[in-house]
């Protein structure tokens, strides 16, 4: 039986992240996907200039026609404009049991800050813990405990166990804003701390790595795969996209991270 996966997120109108990365990432790994579309963006390589936020009715009638539907094995959520938008993929998804994917979208990787206020407050309230894995970079870890950038491993390790506390069951933190020597990611959950690493790939397109990712991971486990084996797949599979797409111009800002 084909697997199938949902991402509920953002469009990208220059198909570089959010819904678009979503699925091009569930493509990758031979997985159908299927969509929840919280706003439409207006954005490009090089920045965000218009957010129009999907009523959470509208939101909650999509989420039950998928559900209504299809065999959804794992979900990824995105990008979540507010308050009200979190309440409502909260009501849907409680109880359901499914591996669960969260990318706490903050801002995007343009600068532009995303979500209205309350939403915050909302994602650690009604969304984390319904979390299998919650996957922030550096600064959505620091906003999400209203602490200090991490700047070592060690603070990294502090960072994703105190993360749990909210909730979510594992905590994937990105290194990928930090300066140690590799790149650095911590899995942790309540009983283990795994140090996932690799050589820095330099490369100026990097748009929609983080969605690019949760949703690889969630692709993973929706093919039945564990947890920490979905984040090891996900990771080399993202390391080679990057590699990939070092040389290629696809708008006049930062590119996409998965072009194809």
């Amino acid at each position: 039986m084909t697997a199938i996966a949902l991402s509920i997120a953002g469009s990208d109108s220059g198909g570089g992240a959010g819904i678009q990365a979503d699925l091009a990432a569930f493509r990758a790994f031979g997985v159908f996907g299927t969509t929840v579309i919280t706003a439409v963006t207006a954005q490009n390589t090089r920045g965000i200039s218009a957010i129009h936020a999907v009523p959470p009715d509208v939101l909650a009638a999509q989420l039950d026609a998928v559900l209504d539907d299809f065999e959804v094995r794992a979900i990824k959520i995105g990008m979540v404009p507010s308050a009200g938008h979190a309440r409502a993929i909260a009501e849907r998804l409680t109880g359901l049991g499914l591996p669960i994917v969260l990318d706490p979208v903050m801002s995007a990787s343009t600068g532009r800050l995303l979500g209205e206020t309350g939403t915050l407050a909302a994602l650690k309230a009604d969304l984390l813990p319904l979390a299998t894995c919650l996957t922030p970079n550096l600064p959505e870890a620091a906003i999400l405990l209203n602490e200090a950038l991490a700047e070592s491993e060690a603070q990294m390790i502090e960072q994703a166990q105190a993360l749990l506390e909210f909730g979510p069951r594992a905590v994937l933190l990105k290194g990928g804003h930090g300066h140690l020597g590799e790149a650095v990611d911590i899995l942790a959950t309540r009983d283990d701390t795994r140090r996932f690493a690799g050589a820095w790939v330099r490369t100026p397109n990097l748009h929609g790595t983080g969605c690019a990712l949760s949703s690889a991971i969630a692709a993973n486990l929706a093919g039945g795969r564990t947890l920490a084996a979905s984040v090891g797949r996900a990771k080399e599979w993202l390391a080679d996209c990057l590699k990939a797409g070092i040389k290629l111009q696809i708008g006049c800002g930062c590119g996409p991270a998965v072009p194809f």
